[in-house]
């Protein structure tokens, strides 16, 4: 299989039976998905699944597996997590030819209001649970959130495959001048496996269970602020009360190393060259161009290096707060 447009239900759903050991109706609606290929299925007696199709190239199998295991840890200390099937290879991933895939367990819910302090709260005892399942065990396969690693990554990535001639050195230049500014922030901070990606859209209220964890597709290993900086409504230190509510939460479960506050603004700038590689690598995808048909333009690093300087001076102003 070449690839994911070679990948259709009559294709696939025979092989998701086999993986389920359950019969299958015809169902197969596509969801919203820019990276992998996500798809929910039935079963005859009505049990409805999300597989989905990882893109192949962008994690291996073993890093596939550091994110299960991460799941299954939470579920092991009762974290609502959806956690994915075990098939009946005994696994929870399987291959579809070169295609690699798990299948999931639907689970709806509403998504949860944080208008209120004892909802910060209670996301910031939630958050401090999930860390105490993420201190657990390394994730040797997954990414360390460092910006000398990482970050000057993704930039080198960038220049080489994407950012237009006019626009590679003021676009490396600022990102040098971020980076060369957080990385002693770095020094000596705890680094666990963490959420990585955990902003409201990630987790959902549901009556019978309480706040349910979703997508942990962007899991890593990095600083626990991470996992905080991605709720707040506003740059910090503006965002501060919404910080501290967070942490009396936290603070119930485990301790929180205050020395990290500084590296928020910073983790903001290395999110902003992060999402701008994630879309690099999907930019010859038919449905990202239809969707984004500027992406890679001159006008587009134009942007993207001012929004960058904008951010850096947040950052100035943050660091000295």
């Amino acid at each position: 299989m070449k690839n994911f447009s070679d990948l259709t239900p009559n294709l696939f759903l025979p092989a998701l039976e086999d993986a389920l050991g359950e019969k299958l109706t015809g169902l197969a609606r596509s969801l919203p998905s820019y990276i992998n290929r996500v798809y929910e299925i039935q079963s005859t007696n009505q049990q409805s699944y999300i597989v989905k199709f990882y893109r192949p190239g962008r994690w291996s199998d073993k890093a596939l597996k550091d994110e299960h295991d991460f799941m299954f840890d939470c579920e092991e200390i009762d974290i609502p997590v959806v956690c994915p099937c075990k098939l009946t290879n005994g696994k929870s991933l399987a291959q579809l030819e070169n295609i690699t895939f798990a299948i999931f367990p639907k689970k709806a819910g509403r998504q949860y209001d944080l208008e209120n302090e004892d909802n910060w709260q209670r996301v910031g005892t939630l958050l401090g649970r999930i860390h105490n399942a993420g201190q657990k065990r390394s994730a040797s396969s997954r990414l360390r959130l460092l910006p000398e690693l990482t970050t000057n990554q993704y930039v080198a990535q960038l220049a080489k495959e994407a950012i237009t001639p006019k626009w590679i050195e003021p676009y490396t230049n600022i990102c040098t001048r971020i980076v060369d500014t957080i990385t002693s922030y770095f020094k000596n901070l705890e680094t666990i496996r963490i959420h990585g990606d955990f902003h409201i859209g990630n987790f959902l209220h549901r009556p019978d269970e309480g706040l349910l964890v979703i997508d942990f597709d962007d899991m890593m290993n990095g600083p626990p602020i991470q996992d905080f900086w991605l709720l707040l409504p506003d740059h910090y230190p503006a965002s501060k009360k919404y910080l501290d509510l967070l942490l009396e939460g936290y603070s119930q479960f485990r301790e929180f190393d205050y020395r990290s506050i500084p590296l928020i603004e910073g983790l903001r700038a290395m999110r902003m060259i992060y999402f701008t590689a994630w879309c690099s690598m999907q930019k010859s995808d038919y449905l990202f161009r239809s969707r984004f048909p500027n992406w890679g333009s001159d006008e587009f690093w134009s942007r993207e290096v001012q929004d960058l300087r904008i951010q850096y001076a947040n950052l100035m102003d943050s660091l000295s707060f």
